[in-house]
């Protein structure tokens, strides 16, 4: 069921929203050669609790991390490991959510590491540009099928591959509420926005095919079916009577 938030709801999950983001964005500071992904969960989960928040993904279904570190051809769930240390020419995307208040805000970023190739960074910039051309068709009378156009539009535009087995979805007192948001659609089509309704916005992108593989042992960790580069870029949005009011933000 479809739960549509009051304005009071949404003024209350800014503040999971901040912490997200907060998190988010110090931990993406931190990306760079020769640090683990291990070290930048640890600070991620202290940032978090330190803003008075609860990690959100940390235990959730058994995940070990207080962030999803995706490295390269990962394209979403990477675990943070002691083993797996970042180098020059990486992209690695970070995924942060935190509890407030009973409320989530979940957001998502790809950092490079150090100098990358222009490949990997216009499947950044890419990425980054359809996930707000996602967020702007996120508009009340509108319908869910704009925004995975408005997605799937930049993307292939571009010359990459849209994922379409993982999707963006609804959030609120739960981190994965309904309904799906996938990351391709047709306009006018699915399901009509209404004011109340918030959605965790979530471009994944390869920079070839949009198939994927796995996961495997861990249970966790997508891959790109051909090994290609993929970036994760994502905000949590309110859509409101006057137009899409993004959560994740300081």
């Amino acid at each position: 069921m479809i739960h549509l938030k009051r304005p009071a709801d949404i003024e209350a999950m800014k503040e999971a929203g901040r912490v997200s983001a907060k998190a988010l964005r110090k931990t993406g500071e931190l990306v760079r050669p020769g640090i683990s992904t291990l070290e930048l969960d640890r600070f991620a989960e202290n940032l978090i609790r330190m803003e008075g928040g609860i990690p959100a993904f940390l235990g959730y279904n058994g995940f070990k991390g207080s962030i999803c570190s995706s490295l390269n051809d990962q394209i979403v769930h990477g675990i943070p490991s002691r083993d797996v240390i970042l180098k020059e020419g990486d992209i690695l995307s970070i995924d942060t959510g935190a509890i407030v208040g009973g409320w989530v805000g979940d957001n998502a970023a790809t950092f490079a590491v150090g100098h990358i190739s222009k490949q990997a960074q216009r499947l950044l910039e890419a990425t980054e540009a359809a996930m707000w051309a996602g967020i702007e068709a996120a508009c009340p009378g509108g319908n869910l099928g704009d925004i995975g156009y408005a997605i799937q539009h930049i993307v292939e535009g571009a010359g990459f591959g849209v994922v379409r087995e993982y999707v963006g979805h609804g959030i609120g007192h739960a981190m994965h509420e309904p309904p799906n948001v996938p990351n391709f659609g047709k306009r006018g089509n699915g399901l009509k926005l209404k004011a109340g309704l918030v959605l965790a916005i979530e471009p994944m992108v390869n920079a070839g095919s949009g198939a994927t593989r796995g996961p495997y042992d861990d249970r966790w960790t997508v891959f790109s079916a051909d090994n290609s580069l993929s970036a994760h870029f994502e905000r949590t949005v309110a859509i409101t009577a006057d137009g899409p009011l993004i959560l994740t933000k300081e």
